[in-house]
């Protein structure tokens, strides 16, 4: 699947910044981004056009039936862009599905499905000034945000590769 990333510097600078953090903090992040704007997005992803909610909750499914520590690999391995049938899956989605499983993906961290965020994390300050600025934009830039910055991750299929 390709995707093109936004021109609009509002956009584009944050998910480059996001991008630069380290694979845990990426992770961190994108949970506080849903623990302070997840309830807006529910209405928003679910019944977007280009969404397969099927899809997006077969995926989520396959997660689910990990050990935590599984799960918490998969979800480096999406940023990582690491070939695996997951990241392969997950890379071949529409952008507005692969922001649906992510957003299932926080719902099972917050109850408990997926593993969830340690209780006593903290942000660090590089990435405590990203949170603050991506929820300083108006809605729609942050999910134009988020679009641009899991639309990249997983890997793509190796059509036509040898067995």
């Amino acid at each position: 699947m390709t995707y093109t990333q936004t021109n609009d510097p509002t956009i584009r600078e944050p998910v480059q910044s996001w991008q630069k953090l380290d694979v845990d903090q990426q992770l961190a992040l994108f949970w506080f981004i849903y623990e302070e704007i997840g309830n807006s997005i529910t209405p928003a992803a679910p019944n977007a056009s280009t969404v397969s909610p099927e899809i997006a909750e077969g995926l989520f499914n396959q997660v689910k039936e990990l050990t935590h520590e599984e799960q918490l690999q998969i979800q480096r391995d999406l940023i990582n862009k690491v070939d695996s049938q997951i990241s392969r899956e997950y890379g071949s989605l529409s952008d507005t599905t692969k922001l649906l499983f992510w957003y299932r993906l926080a719902q099972g961290m917050e109850n408990s499905t997926i593993i969830p965020m340690p209780s006593n994390y903290e942000l660090s300050s590089e990435a405590q000034t990203l949170f603050n600025n991506i929820k300083a934009l108006p809605f729609d830039k942050q999910l134009n945000v988020f679009r641009d910055y899991v639309s990249p991750m997983g890997a793509q299929s190796k059509a036509g590769a040898e067995i």
